[in-house]
């Protein structure tokens, strides 16, 4: 008897082959980190260790031409992911519709999560010191299993690396692992939506 695999998750890992513009980036986001009182406030009163500019900024390509630039290179990457999960778009491109700066501390994390309203979702990493910590990504199953016994892959980490790109469907929970480096890791996410 045949035994078919179904629903396949989808997991993009590419890279940001300009060296030049990830360092312009680095400097980008150390500097809005410093800068965004607002950005610094919200992490503080939220409990991220660390700075994001999730609920302060949000025209980071239009503020800063390095994100511009940076946003082209990722049209690319989510095209051809939306080709391989095979969505069909009528036509049209997925849009960015978000995108921030994460400056995570030693021992800084966040907890498991998804991202509603959005259709890919992302990170690309500029500072990655040894140690800092691996993307975690769950099993889609996993709250419809129930009285399933444990089997390997619920979990998956993915380990980056400066300059790497991931990618996922928005409705993937994932979590960043805590920050057991000595410095800063730094990324940059984003949504993307029709």
């Amino acid at each position: 008897m045949p035994i078919r695999q179904l629903f396949a998750t989808q997991f993009y890992e590419g890279a940001l082959d300009d060296e030049l513009l990830l360092a312009e980036l680095d400097d980008a986001c150390r500097e809005l980190a410093d800068e965004d009182g607002a950005g610094q406030a919200w992490s503080a009163a939220h409990g991220y260790r660390g700075y994001t500019s999730y609920a302060s900024l949000n025209d980071l390509p239009r503020r800063d031409p390095r994100f511009g630039d940076l946003v082209r290179h990722l049209n690319r990457h989510v095209a051809a992911f939306a080709r391989e999960c095979g969505f069909e778009l009528g036509g049209k491109r997925l849009k960015l519709d978000s995108l921030w700066i994460n400056v995570l501390e030693p021992g800084g994390t966040h907890s498991g999560h998804i991202h509603p309203h959005s259709v890919v979702s992302g990170t690309i990493y500029v500072a990655v010191p040894a140690g800092s910590g691996p993307l975690k990504l769950e099993d889609p199953r996993l709250p419809l299993m129930m009285a399933a016994p444990q089997r390997p892959g619920t979990f998956i980490y993915a380990e980056p690396a400066p300059g790497t790109v991931f990618l996922w469907e928005s409705w993937l929970r994932h979590e960043v692992m805590p920050n057991a480096a000595d410095e800063e890791r730094i990324s940059i996410s984003f949504n993307y939506r029709l």
